[in-house]
């Protein structure tokens, strides 16, 4: 088993205590994980020692540690991201311990050429096994992994063909069976590959709202440079902001982004600061040159407020001054690894707590809280509400039940419940539906709330001259800071909007007393709605 780690990120967007990384890796070693992937979102050697040292001081798994690749090698042009760089780069991470080292191919950018020269010289550069991932968006990575094996590479990443392709990982099948005859083909069952794609072949169908959209490979994404792993999320959130009808622009914009900020590795979290503010500018209809010219006045999205201030460490060459100043405004950027200033958590009287909120849950349950504390008290309320979910059967879960279906769920060993959907009513004057369905042939009714039709439209009023202070995106209001008649500085945050993982921090643009706040905490809210008004 291998899992990623995002170094002094965890598993998360942000910076933790070191000792929080270290619990995590020491009891996810405990749980059986062999292999860490170790990689640093900007390449930063500094973020990943501690990981790298915990898995080989405190686990018997191997340290994995990674090189994400970007840029193109072989353009002469590129000052940046040169071959001499990667060679570099691996030499450190082979200083610090790494066990294997992995090139981390995030986008698809790894062209069969570039590859062949970067893993033929990374093999006379150091002595560790070399493990290659790549997703096949622009549909040549298999190429590329045939040059790779060429020029001595250790291990590749597959997908089975049923699910490969696209934003995923190439096509173990076809791998297989193209080197059957080369002498470094592996001997592997094909037929029990092909048998096993097939039936994961009819389980895709069950998922297809999570396919990214793309219906084949495209060399655009050697123009935005957009991850696989973040093209698929894209969409979604591009829906959730209103900006489906957008999604070319949005793909534009991500690379003007990328320039702007100095041409960073992009790979999460790094990456969805790119894709945040490219959803930003999009949302906002906003150019290069407006970002220079209006930056003083906009509230950027929290992300992009925490790269430039250095939460995610510090990319290679620094940050882009003239923007950093912008989007900063009064903020003082941290110089080393967001991490040192970190106290160490009080692991045992932490856990102790979090017992006491949350019943009977185990100390993995406290690290995902620690890591990730709303998504956990949202699951938990969820598991508190219906109980284990995940027994009921795909197409129920994801799609409902049709009038007079018949459903088997197995809630334990020799326990089957069956259920059969007798009937909906229509929605009372309250908005209320009465769902009537057979448990083991006991009928039961429960009432349910149809959001769809009891949700009438409501038209906020929109925010007009430099006293009312807009929403600049579609989304929800996560808390409002201020109230009617507190005075506020120039920069300080009035409110703040999530929508789709992304938070954006709404400072005022001058100093004045608040007259009032027209939304509250929890409201849903269309760009430009009035939230708060200054006197």
């Amino acid at each position: 088993l291998q899992m990623l780690l995002r170094g002094s990120n965890g598993v998360g967007y942000t910076a933790y205590p070191d000792n929080l990384i270290e619990k995590f890796i020491e009891k996810t070693a405990e749980n059986g994980m062999d292999i860490f992937r170790i990689f640093d979102s900007l390449n930063w050697i500094e973020n990943m020692k501690v990981s790298i040292r915990a898995v080989r001081e405190r686990t018997e798994s191997l340290a994995e540690a990674c090189i994400c690749y970007t840029g193109e090698l072989q353009d002469n042009s590129q000052k940046k991201y040169t071959l001499q760089y990667y060679l570099d780069m691996a030499r450190q991470l082979e200083d610090e311990g790494a066990h294997i080292l992995a090139i981390k191919d995030m986008a698809g950018l790894l062209k069969p050429y570039s590859a062949s020269i970067l893993v033929s010289e990374l093999k006379k550069a150091v002595d560790l096994p070399i493990h290659l991932h790549t997703h096949d968006t622009s549909s040549i990575q298999s190429a590329m992994y045939l040059k790779a094996i060429e020029a001595g590479v250790d291990v590749v990443d597959c997908a089975l063909a049923s699910m490969s392709g696209l934003t995923s990982q190439p096509n173990f099948n076809s791998l297989v069976a193209s080197l059957q005859y080369h002498e470094r083909g592996r001997e592997m069952n094909l037929s029990s590959l092909n048998a096993h794609s097939t039936y994961f072949e009819d389980v895709r169908e069950m998922y297809y709202p999570f396919e990214s959209g793309l219906k084949a490979g495209t060399a655009e994404v050697y123009e935005h440079e957009i991850p696989g792993g973040q093209y698929s999320n894209l969409r979604p959130q591009a829906i959730a902001l209103g900006l489906e009808h957008k999604f070319e622009t949005i793909k534009k914009n991500y690379a003007i982004v990328n320039d702007l900020f100095g041409d960073i590795v992009k790979v999460t979290p790094s990456s969805k600061v790119v894709g945040d503010m490219a959803m930003f500018m999009t949302a906002n209809d906003l150019s290069a040159e407006d970002i220079f010219e209006k930056g003083s006045s906009l509230s950027f999205p929290e992300s992009v407020i925490g790269f430039f201030k250095g939460n995610l460490g510090q990319p290679y060459g620094g940050f882009p001054t003239e923007i950093s100043k912008l989007i900063l405004k009064n903020q003082k950027p941290i110089m080393g690894r967001a991490n040192d200033s970190m106290p160490p958590l009080d692991i045992d009287a932490e856990f102790e707590a979090f017992q006491q909120e949350f019943a009977e849950s185990s100390f993995e349950e406290f690290l995902s809280y620690k890591l990730y504390p709303k998504v956990f008290q949202d699951y938990f309320k969820h598991l508190q509400l219906y109980g284990e979910v995940t027994k009921l059967p795909t197409t129920a879960f994801f799609y409902g039940m049709k009038v007079g279906e018949e459903i088997l769920v197995e809630i334990g060993k020799g326990k089957t419940i069956i259920i059969e959907l007798v009937g909906i009513t229509d929605p009372d004057e309250h908005g209320l539906r009465l769902v009537a369905f057979r448990l083991n042939g006991q009928i039961r009714r429960i009432a349910i709330r149809d959001e769809s039709v009891a949700v009438s439209t409501i038209s906020n009023k929109k925010a007009e001259g430099d006293k009312e202070v807009g929403s600049p995106l579609q989304g929800k209001i996560a808390e409002v800071k201020v109230k009617a008649g507190d005075v506020v500085k120039k920069d300080e945050v009035l409110f703040i909007i999530e929508a789709m993982k992304m938070e954006t921090s709404v400072s005022s643009g001058m100093e004045g007393t608040v007259r009032k706040v027209h939304l509250g905490d929890g409201e849903l809210v269309e760009q430009d709605d009035l939230v708060v008004e200054f006197e």
